[in-house]
Parts: C-alpha cells; structure tokens; sequence
C-alpha cells in the first residue's frame, strides 16, 4: 500500500491484514517494485492527495505498478487520482490512467454521501465473485468520476442520479466506496483481490 503521507490510510491496511495480506504501508519505492500488487487508497481532497503523492515521489511508482501488470487497487480518492483532472481542485492533473474527469455530486442531494449504498453491478468482475446480486457497501465522497469509456465502469449506485462506483481497467481495479468499511461483502471484495494477486505470481 503507498503511503504518501495523507490521511488515515491504516484501515484500509488493516482490512487486507484481516483477510490474509502481508499488506505493508510503504513509500519505499524498491518495496514496491517488488510487491505482488499495489493499492493507493485516499481520503480527503484530489489535489491535496495528487500533491502529496507527486511530494512523495511516488507518482512513477504508480505507473509502473499498473504496467508491470501487477494487480492494482484504487480506494476511495485513490479511484479519483487514477483519472484525469477533479472539479475539486482545478488546474491539478490526475494520474491519467483512466480517460474521465471527477465531478461534484448532483445538486439537490447531500454532500458528502455518507452512507450505505446499493451497488449495480454492471459487470462480473473476479473481485465480485462471492458477493450477492445488488451488495450494499459505504460511501463516503462528494464528488462522483464520469470515466470516458463507459467500458470501464463494473458497478454504479444511485444517489441523484446512477454514479460510478467501481472500475475495471486490465489489471486496474477501484472502487469510490470503502471495502474495508463495508462489511462481509466489502471483506469479500478484498478478499478477492488477495486471491487474484495469488494467482497472478502463480503465473
């Protein structure tokens, strides 16, 4: 997990801990070079987090992670980092692995969204495996990615309108809620993605 200095990112490593990862919150760039997979979890405000990340040199770790084809994990605002630009801070530049912007939720709902949500499960994705057919997971954001290519988009939810939820992009995955804060279903998802990393070195 990249540790860039931001935020309360320890739960999200305590819930892969909980399912069986030797999950190591790190900025040690040689650590992550040689990690079976890689999670950028975030809270808080894009540029803050972009800032941050660029201010922890990690930013090309990022990027050689998913070309490496590794297994890759965005969490909350780090679902947000892997586009290209967010409304909430103009002018920073996202990591521009997914063609999109991040936008403010719709008028007329509450901002943040915090709360239990019903995901719409567009596409089965492997991390899906094991989860029923609508889960509920928590949210906790304000702004909402509106990704290029609609191929990319594997779950929604409703909240003024269907938002994007989680995307899959080859060996990229991430979700705008917070597995690790979401239950059974949400220890699921992560479970999953401890077994893909598993098959993934088994290859």
């Amino acid at each position: 997990m990249l540790d860039y200095g931001i935020g309360n990112l320890r739960s999200a490593q305590k819930g892969l801990q909980f399912v069986g990862a030797d999950a190591r919150l790190t900025s040690d760039k040689k650590l992550i070079a040689e990690a079976q997979a890689v999670v950028l979890p975030g809270v808080g405000n894009f540029g803050a987090c972009m800032n941050a990340l660029r201010e922890a040199d990690l930013e090309t770790s990022v990027h050689e992670a998913i070309d490496s084809g590794r297994p890759f994990f965005g969490i909350c605002v780090g679902l947000q980092m892997l586009f290209d630009k967010s409304e909430e801070s103009p002018g920073i530049a996202g990591l521009g692995v997914v063609s999109g912007e991040i936008k403010w939720l719709p008028a007329g709902v509450q901002r943040p969204q915090m709360q239990w949500n019903q995901l719409k499960i567009k596409k089965q994705d492997d991390l899906f495996v094991g989860l029923g057919e609508n889960p509920w997971m928590y949210f906790v954001h304000s702004l909402s990615a509106q990704a290029t290519d609609s191929s990319v988009v594997v779950a929604t939810c409703s909240y003024g309108g269907e938002l994007l939820a989680a995307i899959r992009s080859k060996n990229v995955f991430a979700t705008q809620f917070h597995p690790e804060k979401s239950a059974t279903e949400g220890l699921q998802i992560l479970q999953n993605f401890v077994n893909s990393c598993s098959v993934t070195a088994n290859n």
